[in-house]
């Protein structure tokens, strides 16, 4: 029980760490979190503390319903349409907050997807 609770304790202040870091610099967030079967992306506006665009592996567009979506295939599309959806309603620049995850595999996919739909980060 004891490496659990520091696990998790390390896992939190990675969190924030990265969280803090992209607060300070004034942007708005793109949030993600990945659970095994699906991915999900928002862009935060932290100052008013609400959520601007978002967009999930759950949806029947990006290929969720029943399906497995939780490769990197799905991350690619999940991070082109957070892009699209987010330049749609005139969001040029935006920090990427990682959470605790590692930069990779899934969570890197979905980066450089919105990068390369046009998303500045």
């Amino acid at each position: 029980m004891k490496l659990q609770k520091r696990l998790a304790k390390q896992r939190e202040r990675r969190r924030f760490h990265v969280r803090n870091r992209i607060r300070s610099a004034g942007r708005l967030r793109l949030s993600i979190f990945r659970s095994n079967n699906h991915i999900y992306a928002q862009i935060i506006d932290d100052e008013q503390g609400r959520t601007i665009v978002s967009a999930s592996t759950v949806e029947k567009s990006l290929g969720g319903a029943g399906k497995y979506s939780g490769n990197i295939a799905a991350a690619t599309r999940l991070g082109t349409a957070i892009a699209e959806r987010a330049l749609a309603a005139g969001i040029k620049q935006v920090g990427f907050d990682r959470g605790a995850y590692r930069y990779h595999g899934r969570v890197a996919a979905l980066a450089e997807a919105a990068r390369a739909a046009g998303l500045e980060f």
